[in-house]
């Protein structure tokens, strides 16, 4: 449905004002989510809440969100700020829980509607489920906006999802799954005595050099447009694995995350580039890794709380522990593994790795440092720009054995993945990864302290 088609006079208009939550879908454009509450609304408030609890350490010692991502969700904020404005409305946000946020506005604007897009995250959800356990009188909607599919359009139930990706894209694949994008040319107005000074956010801790990715759908939009511009879709397959370099993979999943880019938008272009340029191999291979993202995404709805247990969906057995000093050897890089150092001081300098690389530091991880596998996801969580609750807890299941892989846990051998991907060392060198100490423990585990899990 498109904007024109929802501007008819003479459609009634549900609710008096309104409330579209902005969370992980933080585009104007193809956001099925806005649309629907700009179209039952006759006044729209247009919200995005920043949760002080993101910087604070969670049970795993880490922070909900790292420097890299806290300046790209910062950048992606302003630049949909700038998109509302120029449709007449306005972006409001606020440095408070969810809760306590919503209920102010609610109080303070009459709200009788609020709307925002689906989301895979458990706390989210219960946020979303407290609200409604509040205020029973208003009326709360969600819509897909996040996945490919949306639940209605699944061959199963959610709760029945196939247990492995092969028989999920076996599914998945005949379906229909690109709508045309849809386009906003107007929004209802905001209500009156908008709050127009901006709270204090946590300061920006970035080094001073340029980052990697730039947030918002201005930069997202360039980006798709330069890619599928360019003959790399030809060659992707070819390229995927590579544990560096801008070219080397489609670079994506950053706007992905934060909902700047819709995964619909990127099948469109693909598609488009396939009608004329040309399909291949690699395009395929793209079209595969969406749906590996997909297949993530409805696995997170289907397990829920299950995503973060140490045994995964069906509560396996694994054999690892939590060992400070090597938790913190490998979250600084500084293990007896170069190509794994390596790749840790390319995330804590850029807030980013490469899926190969994503996929040696884990097996190292779990397998010859024998951690928890959840802190391992929570430090990823922590540094990565593209952190996406599914597929991030996802794929680490996966490699610790506990997710969704018929054949288990996921060993790699170090070696034959740096004389495979970085032959001449030239990643190790570049990242600095050389190792610097021998063996993992300087003090015996009678030392250290009793780490509550």
């Amino acid at each position: 449905m498109t904007m024109t088609e929802k501007q008819d006079k003479t459609a009634p208009l549900h609710f008096k004002t309104g409330i579209h939550w902005f969370t992980n879908d933080l585009r104007v454009d193809d956001n099925q989510a806005l649309l629907k509450a700009a179209e039952k609304s006759q006044r729209l408030l247009c919200v995005f809440v920043v949760d002080p609890a993101w910087f604070k350490p969670n049970r795993y010692g880490q922070k909900s969100i790292g420097d890299h991502r806290w300046q790209f969700l910062c950048e992606s904020l302003f630049d949909l700020e700038q998109s509302l404005k120029s449709l007449g409305q306005d972006l409001v946000i606020i440095y408070e829980s969810p809760l306590a946020a919503l209920a102010t506005l609610i109080s303070q604007f009459n709200i009788d509607a609020i709307l925002r897009s689906q989301n895979a995250g458990v706390n989210e959800n219960k946020q979303w489920q407290m609200l409604q356990q509040q205020y029973p009188m208003l009326h709360f909607e969600e819509v897909v906006t996040h996945t490919l599919f949306s639940e209605a359009s699944l061959p199963f139930a959610v709760k029945d999802l196939p247990r492995s990706f092969s028989q999920f894209r076996k599914c998945v694949e005949p379906l229909p799954s690109c709508e045309t994008v849809a386009t906003v040319t107007d929004l209802p107005s905001p209500p009156n005595n908008l709050p127009k000074a901006r709270p204090q956010l946590p300061p920006i801790q970035t080094e001073q050099k340029p980052a990697m990715f730039t947030g918002g759908t201005r930069q997202a939009n360039k980006h798709l447009s330069n890619y599928f511009d360019s003959r790399l879709p030809s060659s992707y397959k070819q390229v995927r694995n590579s544990l560096d370099g801008w070219e080397c993979s489609t670079k994506f999943s950053p706007w992905l995350a934060s909902g700047s880019m819709s995964v619909n938008q990127v099948l469109r272009a693909l598609q488009k580039y396939e009608d004329k340029v040309e399909a291949n191999d690699s395009t395929y291979w793209i079209v595969f890794e969406l749906l590996w993202r997909e297949y993530f995404q409805w696995l997170a709805h289907a397990n829920s709380v299950k995503l973060f247990c140490r045994g995964g969906a069906t509560q396996q057995k694994i054999m690892t522990s939590f060992y400070p000093e090597r938790f913190q050897r490998w979250c600084q890089g500084n293990t007896s593994f170069p190509l794994v150092n390596a790749c840790m001081r390319q995330l804590n300098a850029t807030g980013f790795m490469s899926n190969r690389g994503r996929q040696i530091v884990a097996s190292c991880f779990v397998n010859e440092l024998s951690l928890d596998w959840r802190y391992g996801a929570a430090y990823f969580e922590q540094q990565l720009v593209d952190y996406d609750v599914a597929s991030n807890w996802g794929n680490w299941q996966y490699l610790a054995g506990v997710g969704a892989d018929p054949r288990g846990q996921r060993h790699f051998n170090i070696d034959k993945q740096a004389a495979l991907y970085d032959p001449s060392n030239a990643f190790i060198n570049k990242w600095s990864g050389t190792a610097h100490i021998d063996g993992m423990d300087s003090v015996d585990a009678a030392d250290w302290p009793l780490v509550k899990i």
